[in-house]
C-alpha cells in the first residue's frame, strides 16, 4: 500500500509540474482572446462642434452626443477570428436634433492579434472594404512601437505611434497617436448657392475631404482601449480644389462614464491573464514539487521500516 501511495504522489506531482508550463505557454494563449459575443455601448461627446446641416443648408455649431454600439456576430466567428458589427448615432444636443448622422461598419479580425481579416462581408457604410492593421484592439502584450491601425473614416490603415506612458483611472496604459493625412472620402452634389458660389447656378460636384488625429490609450497586457479622442476635420471642396464649406469639424472624447467602464473591463482582463499566465502555473508547480517530495520521503520511510 505504501509503494502504491508513493507512486501516486510522485505521478500526480510530476503531472502537475509538466502541466504548469503547458498552461503558461500554450493554454493561456489559446484562452486569452477577443470575445465572439461582444456587446458594448460607448459614449463620446464633442463640445462646440461644427457640421453642415442638410436640414438648414448651412453650418451649425453644437454640442454633440455620439453613441457607438458594438455587437459580435457569433455565427461568423471561428477558432481564429471574430466578427463585430458597429452602429454609430450622432445627436445634436444644442439644437435638440437627434440622429443628425448615422453610420455603420462590419469588421472581422484575428481574435488573438487584433489584425483585420477580410471575410464575412466586411464593409464601411455598406461599401466593401479591405481591412488591414489593428481593428478595435491592439495585440495582447502591446509593445512601445508603431502599429498600423485601420481608420474607418479614411477606409485605410495608418501608423499609430507610441508616444508616452500614462495612468487612466489608476491603470497604467500606453498612449498612441495616429495622424491621418487629407483623404478624399466621397463625391456628392450640392447647390452652388449653398456653397457661396454666386457666379454659378444649379448643382455642382463637391468632394468630401477628411483629415484628423486619433489618440488611443491602450492597456498593454490586454491590448484593450480604455480611452480615445478623435480630432476630425472634414470639408467640402469643389473640383478645382477650393474649400467651400465645413462638413464636420469636432474633437470627440469618450465620456468619463465610458472610460470608467473600459478601465474596469481592462483591469478584469489583465487579472485573468495574470491568473492564467502566472498564478495557476506557479500553484501547479509548487503543488507538484510538494507532492513529488512527499512521495519520495514516503518511499524512503517505507524502505526503512
Amino acid at each position: 500500500m505504501g509503494r502504491i501511495s508513493t507512486l501516486v504522489l510522485i505521478g500526480v506531482g510530476a503531472f502537475f509540474i509538466a502541466l504548469a508550463p503547458l498552461v503558461k505557454f500554450w493554454a493561456a494563449e489559446k484562452i486569452i482572446s477577443a470575445p465572439a459575443n461582444q456587446f458594448g455601448i460607448t459614449h463620446l461627446e464633442a463640445k462646440g462642434a461644427q457640421y453642415f446641416s442638410k436640414q438648414d443648408l448651412k453650418v451649425l455649431t453644437a454640442d454633440l452626443d455620439i453613441i457607438v454600439t458594438t455587437r459580435g456576430d457569433v455565427k461568423e466567428a471561428n477558432s481564429t477570428r471574430v466578427v463585430w458589427d458597429e452602429a454609430t448615432v450622432v445627436n445634436d444636443v444644442t439644437n435638440a436634433r437627434p440622429q443628425i448622422d448615422l453610420s455603420d461598419r462590419r469588421s472581422a479580425f484575428d481574435k488573438y492579434s487584433g489584425v483585420g481579416v477580410n471575410c464575412c462581408g466586411v464593409n464601411v457604410a455598406k461599401a466593401p472594404v479591405t481591412l488591414e492593421g489593428q481593428i478595435y484592439k491592439f495585440p495582447f502584450d502591446t509593445e512601445k512601437k508603431t502599429y498600423k491601425v485601420f481608420n474607418s473614416s479614411a477606409m485605410k490603415a495608418f501608423d499609430a505611434r507610441f508616444v508616452r506612458e500614462e495612468n487612466v483611472g489608476g491603470l497604467p496604459v500606453y498612449v498612441f497617436e495616429q495622424d491621418v493625412p487629407p483623404t478624399k472620402t466621397s463625391t456628392l452634389t450640392a447647390p452652388a448657392s449653398v456653397l457661396g458660389m454666386t457666379d454659378t447656378t444649379g448643382d455642382v460636384q463637391v468632394d468630401r475631404w477628411y483629415d484628423g488625429k486619433v489618440t488611443y490609450w491602450i492597456e498593454p497586457s490586454t491590448g484593450a482601449p480604455v480611452k480615445q479622442e478623435q480630432q476630425r476635420h472634414e470639408v467640402l471642396k469643389t473640383q478645382d480644389g477650393i474649400e467651400r464649406s465645413v462638413a464636420f469639424v469636432a474633437v470627440a472624447k469618450m465620456t468619463d462614464e465610458t472610460v470608467g467602464k473600459l478601465v474596469q473591463s481592462a483591469e478584469d482582463g489583465k487579472g485573468q491573464i495574470n491568473l492564467l499566465r502566472n498564478i495557476i502555473p506557479l500553484v501547479l508547480l509548487v503543488v507538484g514539487v510538494v507532492l513529488v517530495v512527499a512521495g519520495v520521503m514516503l518511499g524512503r520511510r517505507s524502505r526503512e521500516s
